[in-house]
């Protein structure tokens, strides 16, 4: 049986790159999406000889491309789109330059929720398809030390809910994906608790897994379900006084 390919939105990202190689040696055919896309070249030739799928680069600048005619140009609709897009930013910088924050909310909110609303119309039209949103436990509790970028992933969080319930009854599925902290280079530098830090490869299977059940939320480290729980449950007068 042949498997529907898989478009990676923030195809140049360690986790994008780490998808597509899963959903790779599961069969499926790769679709990489991102800025400066040709230099993904070697990326795209290793995915398609080493596990024998088709393989394709699209450039992409989630800031700027219109969805609607970008999805257009696309010379095949595909039958996962996982959007790995997403900018943390710098918390004191957003605090003071309203363009920077304006990119930090336009790349984890704005951007990935209107190419994703595009594609659920296409994908609603021809009666099949998911739509995976990698969002962020930052987006469960709003956090001084990293309200902006929280903030926009709180919004993706809610627009992926809405639209799972828009579509339930259908055969589009919206999984929410929230990975915790990811040992990338956007987290490099930054001391993470082992405990707490998924690898992109985990990351990937995860996904990969919660596409084949038709999951619709999932914690990549199922500790930090409990971990937000906590945190989501602090009284106000509480939680005004932590340093999160």
């Amino acid at each position: 049986m042949t498997k529907p390919p898989v478009l990676i939105l923030g195809g140049r990202s360690d986790m994008g790159l780490a998808i597509a190689r899963r959903f790779a040696a599961a069969g499926h055919p790769i679709q990489l999406a991102a800025r400066g896309a040709q230099g993904l070249e070697a990326d795209r030739a290793d995915i398609a000889l080493r596990h024998g799928v088709a393989a394709t680069l699209h450039e992409y600048d989630a800031l700027k491309d219109a969805p609607d005619a970008w999805i257009d140009a696309l010379p095949n609709l595909p039958g996962v789109v996982v959007c790995a897009i997403g900018y943390m930013g710098d918390q004191p910088t957003s605090e003071v330059d309203q363009v920077q924050a304006a990119i930090v909310l336009r790349s984890n909110f704005e951007a990935p929720a209107l190419i994703l609303a595009a594609f659920a119309n296409r994908f609603v039209a021809r009666g099949s398809g998911a739509l995976v949103g990698i969002s962020s436990v930052a987006g469960d509790r709003g956090r001084g030390s990293n309200y902006v970028y929280g903030s926009a992933k709180a919004g993706f969080t809610a627009f992926l809910s809405g639209l799972r319930n828009r579509l339930s009854g259908t055969p589009v599925q919206v999984l929410t994906v929230k990975p915790g902290f990811v040992a990338t280079r956007m987290t490099e530098g930054m001391k993470l608790s082992p405990a707490l830090t998924a690898q992109p490869a985990a990351v990937a299977a995860a996904i990969e897994k919660a596409v084949r059940r038709k999951r619709d939320v999932i914690y990549v480290k199922p500790v930090w379900a409990l971990v937000m729980l906590i945190i989501t449950h602090l009284p106000e007068a509480v939680f005004k006084r932590t340093r999160l």
